[in-house]
């Protein structure tokens, strides 16, 4: 098991964040990957185990241990089958199918659109992160619909900034419980992690973040909504947060839904339908749409009889 250790200078170091320290020194070593050592208590500071985001201090002594980051295991390449919707020498444009996991993380190594991703698109690999390459956002398990991919670094980093600057526009189709109280208005309830079941998002938190929700009703049926909802800010779950909180919770979510007869639906009815954002080579915004599935449409055309 390598270790190494680093002493803190006014000159070197000093208010970095730790797992960012351990990152640029580290050779192989992602951000990400320095963050889950630490979290493991693989690193400390001064003697004691501190977190990642810990900002180091002068006079400080670094030491960490740790497990070989090339020996860590990485997606591979699997023969899945996915919808490529556009492909250039900068971005990938796929249309998830529902029941994927975007990316390998906790308990999941393989079965990926990641995994599938690299089978077709060997070429990703070294793109970013290395259990997650190319990937700049991610869809619910269930969620099914449009996303982007970058196929080079100048076009993630472009991509990453677009997100952040909320200059990336989305727009899904869901299918909601109940009559929305407007054809079209806004939900900016602040969002975070449940005060009482940590493994949910809530408007119920302790750490708060802005979250803006827009929708419009396209049709009504006697027992549910079909909107288009098109989130401002990119919150864990924020779409079907935002409606449970209201009082309308996405059909067929068994999370925030909890009604009886929930799985009707067969799965949860939230599908990013439209993607559109500044191509990253040539300025111009670009706009992919990715039609509701057919066995969506079967549920919405159930519901409205």
């Amino acid at each position: 098991m390598p270790k190494r250790d680093w002493d803190i200078t006014a000159a070197d170091g000093a208010g970095v964040r730790l797992d960012v320290f351990l990152a640029a020194r580290v050779p192989g070593l992602t951000r990400s990957q320095a963050g889950k050592h630490v979290g493991a208590g693989q690193a400390r500071v001064g003697g004691a185990p501190r977190k990642a985001s810990y900002k180091l201090r002068p006079g400080e002594r670094v030491e960490f241990e740790w497990e070989d980051a090339a020996a860590e295991p990485i997606a591979a390449a699997e023969d899945i089958p996915f919808a490529v919707l556009y492909a250039d020498a900068d971005v990938i444009v796929v249309d998830k199918p529902s029941g994927l996991v975007v990316h390998p993380g906790a308990g999941v190594r393989r079965g990926t659109l990641v995994n599938a991703l690299l089978a077709r698109f060997p070429e990703l690999r070294g793109v970013g992160e290395a259990d997650r390459p190319g990937i700049v956002h991610r869809l619910d398990k269930e969620t099914s619909g449009v996303m982007v991919v970058a196929r080079n670094e100048r076009a993630l980093r472009s991509l990453q900034a677009q997100f952040k600057n909320r200059q990336v526009r989305k727009a899904y189709l869901a299918l909601v419980w109940g009559k929305m109280p407007e054809k079209s208005g806004k939900m900016d309830r602040p969002i975070g992690r449940h005060v009482a079941h940590g493994q949910r998002m809530s408007v119920r938190t302790r750490r708060p973040r802005s979250a803006e929700t827009h929708y419009t009703v396209l049709d009504e049926f006697p027992e549910t909504s079909f909107l288009e909802v098109r989130p401002l800010t990119g919150r864990t779950h924020q779409i079907r947060v935002h409606m449970a909180a209201a009082g309308h919770p996405v059909v067929g979510d068994a999370v925030y839904g909890r009604r009886k007869g929930e799985r009707r639906a067969g799965r949860m009815f939230l599908h990013a339908n439209r993607l559109s954002f500044l191509h990253p080579a040539s300025g111009e915004r670009v706009e992919f749409v990715s039609p509701l599935p057919a066995d969506l449409e079967a549920v919405r055309t159930a519901f409205s009889a």
